[in-house]
C-alpha cells in the first residue's frame, strides 16, 4: 500500500510491493518543460510527463510518443500494464487514473519497469533523483493529490469563468483597444460564421475618395444658376488683402468706435411708423478711423420699461461707416444699442476656415461584428489620405457621408453616428487675438451723443401728416416683428394669439399629429410642450437623452407629437445608425393632410461647413416639401429660422452667429414663394433684452410656440367655429 503524507487517502497497486511513506521536500512545484524538445506546457493545462528515467530525460504525452492519459473515474489507481491505453485517451485533471508505476512493452511507450515508469501533474521532481528513490514516489504521491483536490473546487473555478464572460460580454467595447493581431484569427472564424446569415444581395460599400469640392451629385444647370445667386447674396465685405498683415491695435475696437443718432428732417419730434437711422463709425484701438467694412454688427432698439424691443437692419457703407435703421413701433422712450460681434479681420478668419478646413468638427462611428468592434472618424468631408473609405452617400438623395474603414471590420458592421470632437490649434496666435471676450466678440459701441429719443403716437390723420412742412421717411426694411410687454407682435402675416393656458393649447392640437424634425433648437419646442401639456405624455422609446427619437401622445384629445434629429452632419452625442435619417427622406414618408403640422429647424450642425452643402441639403427638404404639398394640400408647414447664441473664441470657430446669419439668409431665400410658414427665431432673439443663447430662455420659446399655434389655429378659423 502506498499512503499519503496527510495519510488521507491510500493507493492500491497490483503488485504486492510495499512502499514506505516519506516526505516530499525536495519537490518543486514548477510548469513542465520537457528537456528534450522545451515543449512549454500548452494553453496554461496541467500537462503530463512519462519518466523513462526521470533523472536523464522526459517525454511531454502527447509530443514525443503521442500517448494519452486514459481517464474513466474519479478513483487514483496505481496500474502495473498502461502501454495499450496510453494511447487513446485525453488527460482530464480530475477524473483521471493516474499512472504511478507499471510494465509494459507495447509500442510507441518503451519498456519501462515498475519503477521507471511515472506521470507527474504540474510540477516536476529534482532531476538528481533517482527514480526508485523514495522522494520520487512521495513527488508523485504530492501531486497526485493536488490534482484530486482540485476536483473540489471545479464548481467554484466554473462560476469565475461564468462570471468573468459575463463581464466581457457587458464591457465588449473594451477590445476595440484589442491589438489586431491578436483577434484577427477569431475575426476570420467569426467572419465566416457571419457571412452565412447575410443575404447576399445586400448593397456593397466601395473604398472612394472625396473631398468638398467634389462632393453629392452634380447639379443642374437650373441649381448651379440658383447656387450662384445665392452665394452672391450672402457675399460679405472682406478687409482689403493685406490686412491678414496687420497688428491687432489696427483692427475695429469697439471701445474706440462710436454711433450717432441723426435727427429727422427739419429737427421735427419723432413719431410712431417714423424710421430712426444710427450711424456707426469704427476705430481701431489706436483710434484711427476704419477706411473699409466688412465688419459684423448688430443693433436692436428696445425700451426696457415696456419690454419693447425691434431688431434693427445694419447697412455696411464699405468705408468704415454703417448705418443701422429702426422703425419706430411704440410710444414712449426708445434706446439705440449697436454691438460689434466681429471684426472685419476676424470674419475673414472664420471665412478661411469654413472654406479651408470643414473638417474642423470632427465624428465618429463604431464598427461591431461579434465581440469584435472598431471606431474610425467620419465626416462630409474627409482630406485626401490614402486610406480607403466607407461611402455611406443616401441612395435616395445623394447626400455624401464617409467614414474611415476600419482595419479589419467591414464597412456594413457599423451601428452608431456620434460627435467625435473639434480640431484645436486652428488659428495663429496674431489671428487669436481677433477672438477675445469682453475685447471685440460681442462688444457694444457707445454713443457719441444721446443714445435714446421719446416716441409719440403716430399722426392722427393723414392730412396732419401731409400738413407738416416734412415727410416722414418711408420704411426702408421692415422687420418681421417686435416685442411689446414682453410679447411678440408680428408685422405681417398672421394675427399673433396669446396662448396662456395649456387648454387652449390642448384644443388647438387635438386631432393634429405634430411632426418636429432637425436640431436641438427643435427639440427645444417638443420639450417644452410636453412639460407644459399635463395630458401629454411622452412615450417611452427606450431613446438615448437628448438624441432621440421621442414621442408624447395625449390619448384623450388624439395629439400625436414626434421629434427625429436630422441626418448627419449632427453633432449629437450617440445616434444609432438605423435612426440616422435624412429630413427629405421622412417627409416623402408623410401622409400629410389639413391635421398634419411639420415643423423644421437644420441649422446649426452647418456652419463648419461651405455654403453649398447648406444649400444641397434645404434643396433636397424644398423638394420633398413641395411634393408632400402637392400630394396632401392643407399639410401645415413651419420653418424655424436661426438665432443668436453666446460666444466666445472657441464657439466662434465653430458656431459663430457670421455663420449663423449667412445660413438663415439662404434659408429666407431658398423657400421664398413656398406655402411655408417661418417662425423668425432670429429676430426674436436679436430683438429681446436677454442674453443670447443657443436654446433662449423660457420667454423667448414660449413666444415662438405662440407664433407656431397661431399659424396651426388662426384666429379667424376659430372666430368661425364659435
Amino acid at each position: 500500500m502506498l499512503e499519503d503524507v496527510a495519510g488521507s487517502r491510500t493507493f492500491s497497486t497490483a503488485s504486492p510491493d510495499s512502499v514506505t511513506s516519506v516526505t516530499c521536500a525536495q519537490c518543486e512545484p514548477a510548469f513542465i518543460i520537457c528537456e528534450e524538445h522545451r515543449a512549454p506546457v500548452a494553453n496554461l493545462l496541467p500537462i503530463l510527463v512519462f519518466s523513462g528515467k526521470c533523472q536523464t530525460s522526459c517525454t511531454v504525452l502527447g509530443c514525443k510518443h503521442n500517448p494519452h492519459l486514459w481517464t474513466s473515474g474519479p478513483h487514483t489507481t496505481l496500474m502495473e500494464s498502461v502501454s495499450d491505453r496510453l494511447s487513446r485517451h485525453m488527460h482530464i485533471c480530475g477524473l483521471l487514473e493516474v499512472i504511478l508505476q507499471g510494465s509494459g512493452s507495447a509500442p510507441p511507450v518503451p519498456p519501462c519497469t515498475k519503477a521507471e515508469v511515472a506521470v507527474l501533474l504540474l510540477g516536476c521532481c529534482p532531476p538528481t533523483a533517482s527514480s526508485t528513490s523514495p522522494d520520487v514516489l512521495a513527488c508523485l504521491l504530492k501531486e497526485v493529490t493536488m490534482c484530486r483536490n482540485l476536483s473540489k473546487y471545479t464548481l467554484f473555478f466554473l462560476f469565475l469563468a461564468l462570471s468573468g464572460l459575463i463581464f466581457l460580454l457587458r464591457n465588449i467595447h473594451t477590445v476595440e483597444n484589442w491589438n489586431c493581431h491578436t483577434i484577427s484569427a477569431l475575426y476570420q472564424l467569426q467572419s465566416r460564421i457571419h457571412s452565412s446569415f447575410v443575404p447576399v444581395n445586400l448593397p456593397t460599400f466601395h473604398q472612394n475618395r472625396t473631398f468638398c469640392a467634389h462632393l453629392g451629385q452634380k447639379p443642374s444647370p437650373e441649381d448651379e444658376l440658383e447656387e450662384r445667386y445665392l452665394l452672391d447674396s450672402i457675399a460679405w465685405p472682406g478687409p482689403p488683402p493685406h490686412s491678414s498683415r496687420v497688428a491687432l491695435r489696427q483692427t475695429s475696437d469697439p471701445v474706440h468706435s462710436l454711433f450717432a443718432i441723426l435727427p429727422t428732417k427739419g429737427g421735427r419730434e419723432w413719431h410712431v411708423g417714423d424710421q430712426l437711422e444710427a450711424l456707426v463709425q469704427m476705430h481701431d484701438f489706436q483710434g484711427r478711423p476704419k477706411r473699409y467694412g466688412g465688419d459684423f454688427l448688430l443693433a436692436r432698439l428696445h425700451s426696457p420699461e415696456l419690454g419693447a424691443g425691434v431688431a434693427g437692419t445694419v447697412l455696411d457703407h464699405r468705408n468704415g461707416f454703417y448705418s443701422a435703421l429702426f422703425p419706430l413701433l411704440w410710444v414712449g422712450s426708445a434706446h439705440v444699442e449697436v454691438t460689434l460681434v466681429h471684426s472685419s479681420e476676424a470674419v475673414a478668419v472664420l471665412r478661411r476656415l469654413r472654406e479651408e478646413r470643414p473638417d474642423r468638427v470632427f465624428f465618429k462611428s463604431l464598427f461591431r461584428l461579434g465581440f469584435l468592434s472598431e471606431t474610425t472618424v467620419c465626416n462630409m468631408c474627409l482630406p485626401p489620405d490614402p486610406q480607403p473609405l466607407c461611402n455611406y452617400t443616401d441612395l435616395y438623395t445623394g447626400e455624401p457621408w464617409y467614414c474611415y474603414k476600419p482595419k479589419i471590420l467591414g464597412c456594413d458592421t457599423r451601428i452608431n453616428h456620434a460627435k467625435g470632437g473639434y480640431l484645436k490649434h486652428l488659428i495663429t496666435n496674431k489671428e487669436a487675438l481677433l477672438f477675445q471676450s469682453g475685447v471685440n466678440i460681442k462688444v457694444r459701441i457707445h454713443a457719441s451723443g444721446p443714445d435714446r429719443i421719446d416716441v409719440l403716437p403716430p399722426w392722427k390723420d393723414k392730412v396732419e401728416a401731409e400738413s407738416s412742412s416734412i415727410k416722414p421717411e418711408p420704411i426702408k426694411l421692415a422687420p418681421s416683428g417686435y416685442y411689446y410687454e414682453d410679447s411678440w407682435r408680428p408685422l405681417g402675416g398672421v394675427t399673433m394669439r396669446q396662448f396662456n393656458k395649456s387648454f387652449a393649447i390642448t384644443q388647438c392640437l387635438k386631432n393634429k399629429v405634430i411632426n418636429m424634425y432637425g436640431d436641438s433648437t427643435v427639440r427645444q419646442w417638443f420639450e417644452y410642450l410636453i412639460a407644459l401639456l399635463p395630458e401629454l405624455k411622452e412615450f417611452n422609446l427606450h431613446s438615448p437623452k437628448n438624441v432621440g427619437p421621442f414621442m408624447a401622445v395625449d390619448s384623450t384629445h388624439n395629439i400625436l407629437l414626434k421629434y427625429r434629429c436630422h441626418g448627419p452632419p449632427i453633432r449629437f452625442s450617440t445616434v444609432m445608425s438605423s435612426e440616422l435619417r435624412y429630413i427629405s427622406n421622412e417627409l416623402d414618408g408623410l401622409p400629410g393632410g389639413p391635421n398634419t403640422v411639420v415643423v423644421l429647424s437644420i441649422w446649426a450642425h452647418f456652419s463648419t461647413f461651405p455654403v453649398e452643402v447648406y444649400i444641397r441639403r434645404l434643396r433636397h427638404i424644398r423638394r420633398a416639401l413641395v411634393r408632400l404639398v402637392d400630394r396632401a394640400p392643407g399639410t401645415i408647414v413651419v420653418i424655424r429660422s436661426a438665432n443668436l447664441q453666446a460666444l466666445d473664441q472657441e464657439v466662434s470657430l465653430y458656431n459663430s452667429d457670421w455663420y449663423s446669419l449667412q445660413l438663415d439668409k439662404v434659408l429666407r431665400a431658398m423657400f421664398k414663394g413656398l406655402n411655408v410658414l417661418l417662425v423668425d427665431a432670429w429676430q426674436m432673439s436679436a430683438a429681446h433684452h436677454l442674453p443670447h443663447a443657443l436654446h433662449p430662455p423660457p420667454v423667448i420659446v414660449k413666444n415662438m410656440i405662440d407664433t407656431l399655434l397661431s399659424y396651426v389655429c388662426p384666429e379667424e378659423k376659430r372666430s368661425q367655429q364659435t
